[in-house]
């Protein structure tokens, strides 16, 4: 049996899979957000439950919003900041007394998908995660690219591209740049853009529903948006040239993007024709879990 277990900046998300990868149990609880010793214990006794209402034991993965650094084996670039500094692979292996995989949220989202779900059997693949944050994993030939600094796919933290004055001022990141990619296509970011535009605070999927009734404010902020993730995953294109890019994530549930953003992105791409595909995830919020899963 293989544990999967996803840890997000406001759910943790566990599942139980078997040897022919069939879903044995699911259970989400919401974040002790900035507690790190509640969050180890949380998924501490998540695990410790599953295990006993299934009678047996099993591997456990990670998934984290962050990576580990080779430098200190600590967790680094986290926009979960307690997570930063902290040896979560030693604390969570001692609590469950066995050993733990871990790898980036986005590249568990980008194995799951590339391994049985919108992408299989595609050679080379770029996953996207559009929620909370922004991430990106690369998988090819079914393995995951993860770097050389363990950075592979982080788009999110490059500027955005091709700035116009409708991009400025340019958004200060947690990370302690301006400008990021993050800024703009994460929830906050869209957020932010509507109440730029506004001064009122509007949730992502309420931007979406007026904007598909014709008001205003909402359409612009809608395809600016549109128009963002548009060029951003051009560049990505130039660089990899991916088969194939699958969207996950809350924001991911927009249905114009994959008309929009194809129609859009070839003004960009350095090329005379586009072969690339962009595809919403088949396991939809669930694929990170099951990408952790898959880490064993």
């Amino acid at each position: 049996m293989r544990i999967g277990v996803d840890l997000g900046g406001t759910k943790i998300e566990i599942i139980a899979l078997n040897a022919q990868n069939h879903e044995l149990y699911r259970q989400r609880v919401a974040t002790p957000v900035g507690d790190y010793k509640k969050t180890i214990t949380t998924i501490r006794d998540m695990v410790f439950k599953l295990e006993y209402e299934l009678e047996q034991t099993g591997s456990v993965g990670l998934g984290v919003p962050g990576a580990i650094s080779a430098l200190t084996g600590r967790i680094k670039n986290a926009n979960s900041v307690c997570l930063i500094g902290q040896d979560i692979i030693a604390d969570l292996g001692s609590e469950l007394q066995r050993p733990i995989r871990l790898s980036n949220d986005a590249n568990c989202f980008t194995l799951s998908e590339a391994s049985d779900g919108a992408a299989a059997g595609y050679e080379s693949v770029f996953g996207v995660i559009i929620g909370t944050g922004t991430g990106g994993g690369i998988c090819t030939h079914g393995k995951l690219l993860t770097g050389v600094n363990a950075i592979a796919g982080e788009w999110g933290h490059n500027s955005l591209p091709w700035l116009t004055e409708q991009d400025l001022p340019l958004p200060t990141c947690y990370c302690g740049k301006q400008g990021c990619i993050e800024t703009y296509l994460s929830g906050p970011g869209m957020m932010a853009e509507y109440k730029k535009l506004t001064g009122k605070d509007l949730r992502p999927e309420r931007i979406v529903l007026e904007a598909r009734q014709g008001e205003s404010f909402a359409s612009v902020a809608l395809d600016r948006y549109i128009e963002r993730l548009a060029k951003s995953l051009a560049s990505v294109i130039n660089l990899l040239d991916p088969d194939v890019v699958v969207l996950g994530g809350g924001l991911a549930n927009i249905d114009e993007l994959y008309e929009e953003v194809p129609r859009r992105w070839h003004h960009y791409i350095f090329s005379d024709g586009i072969e690339t595909t962009l595809v919403p995830a088949k396991y939809g919020d669930a694929s990170g879990v099951r990408g952790a899963a898959w880490l064993w």
